[in-house]
């Protein structure tokens, strides 16, 4: 057996600044879109940002329908439903407008409606079948407004299957969209709490990809068709994961301190598609598989700063609750790398750095914009830790990631490390 000896760059088309998504009607014009289905969710849509691209988009004479119920955190029966409106509607071409909540349900409706089948048929094994897509999709536009996910540059759709008490997702290279289309002024009715708990995700994701596994330490795949997704650090993924750290520590807490510093706010949306590009070909793991069984075993936390309809952990508190002691456990598989993203983050030399200097990098910033404590003030206790673990060892396409082999014991004690961070 060979180690692996090639790794993969891909990226989606990213148009980026004030006022981009004003040509969302050109770009489907030019993808040949006649007719198509425009995804997003409630909040976006009482914004009033729904309806303004909705009208761009006809505008250029394309025909446009509205489905506005892309749930936050969405779940296996709320992509469903966004995929029979998809089949029933014959549409040619879709968009999705808001977080990674519709761009990823956008990202599934596209799925369906092309190679229609049993959603659970293409969900991540061992929770669905794993099914790889057997070609392209139909054209898709992603138009984030929020800087977190960067659902815009991945080639991922998670959603909650509340039967497994897990969160999962559905993983392909086709996933990734057509075209991104990145605008700062959608941001700026972000409340600051959503704008932390995104931009403490884009953090997350710049730091695990830049500590991932390196590409060469797995086996070569039998055929290209197999090789993953998530393929570990590598020397091109690093420059986008280094760059998304070093805006996060710059601008993060200007972000969420102020919903006018139109700087800031454009220097983490660009954050976000940067280390969605950078995850989107290393991958992420320990607080990534931490953090769907944390969102997906209970469903009593309500979290202030959002509207909602229902209780759930946003996605950016769900991940870094567990970083710090995440990234203390990993520290000796590369200390030089742990230490340069504390350095990245912290915009400073840290020339005596530790297994603690990269996790207290983390809690500085998770105190300075308003994160919680730990798991346990997402509800959670000691009697959780056995679930947590068994909901954790089902992401074994991010855990295979991991800097440093993370099994049963190991995982109870990141999560039991992580009850209080302060």
């Amino acid at each position: 057996m060979t180690n692996e000896s090639v790794f993969t760059l891909e990226a989606t088309p990213i148009k980026f600044g004030a006022g981009a998504s004003n040509e969302i009607g050109w770009e489907l014009a030019r993808l040949g879109a006649k007719r198509v289905m425009m995804i997003s969710d409630r909040g976006v849509i009482e914004a009033g940002i729904a309806e303004r691209m909705h009208a761009l988009v006809e505008r250029e004479g394309i025909e446009c329908e509205l489905f506005g119920r892309a749930r936050v955190e969405p779940t296996l029966e709320s992509f469903q439903e966004a995929a029979d409106f998809a089949l029933d509607g014959d549409f040619d071409g879709f968009v999705g407008v808001g977080g990674g909540t519709s761009l990823d349900t956008a990202k599934v409706a596209a799925l369906i409606a092309t190679h229609p089948a049993a959603i659970l048929d293409y969900v991540n094994a061992p929770v669905g079948e794993g099914r790889k897509p057997p070609g392209p999709l139909k054209p898709l536009v992603a138009v984030p407004t929020t800087a977190g996910t960067g659902s815009e540059a991945t080639t991922v759709a998670i959603l909650d299957v509340p039967e497994e008490r897990v969160k999962t997702g559905i993983s392909h290279r086709y996933l990734r969209p057509h075209q991104g289309i990145v605008d700062p002024e959608l941001t700026r009715s972000l409340p600051a709490a959503v704008t932390a708990s995104a931009g403490l995700d884009v953090v997350c994701h710049a730091v695990e990809s830049f500590l991932s596994r390196p590409y060469d330490a797995r086996p070569a795949p039998e055929s290209p068709d197999d090789r993953p997704p998530y393929q570990g650090a590598n020397p091109v993924s690093d420059i986008w994961a280094a760059k998304a750290l070093e805006y996060g520590g710059r601008y993060l807490r200007r972000a969420v301190a102020d919903s006018d510093d139109v700087e800031a706010r454009g220097a983490m949306m660009l954050a976000a598609t940067l280390a969605g590009i950078g995850f989107g070909s290393a991958g992420v793991h320990i607080p990534h598989a931490c953090a769907y069984p944390i969102a997906a075993l209970k469903h009593e936390y309500t979290p202030a700063g959002y509207e909602a309809d229902h209780p759930f952990v946003p996605h950016g508190q769900s991940v870094i609750v567990t970083s710090p002691a995440a990234f203390r456990f990993t520290y000796p598989a590369d200390p030089d790398k742990h230490r340069r993203a504390a350095e990245l983050l912290a915009g400073r030399e840290l020339p005596n750095a530790d297994e603690g200097t990269l996790p207290a990098v983390l809690l500085d910033l998770m105190r300075d914009v308003g994160a919680p404590s730990g798991i346990r003030a997402l509800g959670y206790g000691e009697q959780d830790i056995e679930p947590l673990v068994e909901g954790a060892l089902k992401q074994r396409r991010l855990l295979v990631i991991a800097p440093r082999e993370a099994g049963p014991n190991e995982l109870a004690g990141i999560l039991r490390e992580s009850m209080e961070n302060w």
